[in-house]
């Protein structure tokens, strides 16, 4: 079965309070999503990647490239306005029959099961969701008040979020809708059931410059 790596790069990095964008900040002395290349790499040498990446940030990311010495085979596309249209864009250059995986370029931890555990229950039921449960204490609040969450019906989402390529690529033919928070609720509207995944809990979205910090130390020890 085919296998397709579509990564989705298109931060700013405003919450990490710099100006390169989250994806290129270095990690190890690499960009953060060099790293999520090395992810798929490792998982499964066959992949065929394409790489999402706004367009006033594909110059700066050719200089890397060369600067780094990046040899990865890949597609470049440029992405749209939303991380809807980013995605769409992505699946448009996808036309065989396969599995893809989405994933964030700023997701640089994810283990092979978790990418095993995805592949798998895509390939039975269409799709894949990898959740991690929550850990903490939960609490819901609006304008009223606040009052407890049972967390233990609660989870992490988290990505590769995976699909049989011909459901996602139609689920993505639909209009842009703002109740679509992710590539699974795209799917989830036409009325197909998401199955959920067990994650990794290392498997960190790098948003705060914290979170560098908890991946450099998790990479030097996979070293």
């Amino acid at each position: 079965m085919k296998k397709f790596a579509l990564i989705v790069a298109g931060g700013s990095g405003s919450r990490m309070k710099g100006s390169v964008p989250k994806q290129f900040i270095e990690l190890l002395g690499r960009p953060v999503v060099m790293h999520t290349f090395d992810c798929f790499k490792k998982y499964g040498p066959q992949i065929e990647f394409i790489l999402v990446l706004p367009k006033i940030q594909i110059d700066f990311w050719k200089e890397l490239c060369k600067k780094h010495k990046f040899q990865f085979d890949y597609k470049l596309v440029v992405g749209g306005k939303t991380r809807f249209h980013s995605v769409k864009n992505g699946l448009d250059l996808i036309e065989e029959d396969g599995i893809v995986f989405i994933h964030d370029g700023v997701r640089p931890l994810v283990s092979a099961q978790t990418f095993q555990n995805c592949f798998n229950t895509a390939l039975n039921h269409g799709n894949a969701l990898p959740v991690v449960p929550v850990a903490e204490s939960v609490r819901f609040a609006d304008d009223v008040g606040n009052k407890p969450v049972d967390r233990s019906k609660h989870f992490l989402v988290q990505t590769p979020q995976t699909f049989q390529t011909g459901l996602i690529k139609k689920a993505y033919q639909q209009n842009f809708s703002a109740s679509f928070t992710d590539d699974a609720s795209v799917l989830e509207s036409l009325g197909e059931t998401i199955y959920l995944v067990e994650g990794n809990r290392e498997n960190i979205k790098i948003t705060f410059p914290e979170d560098l910090i908890f991946a450099e130390v998790l990479l030097k020890n996979e070293g």
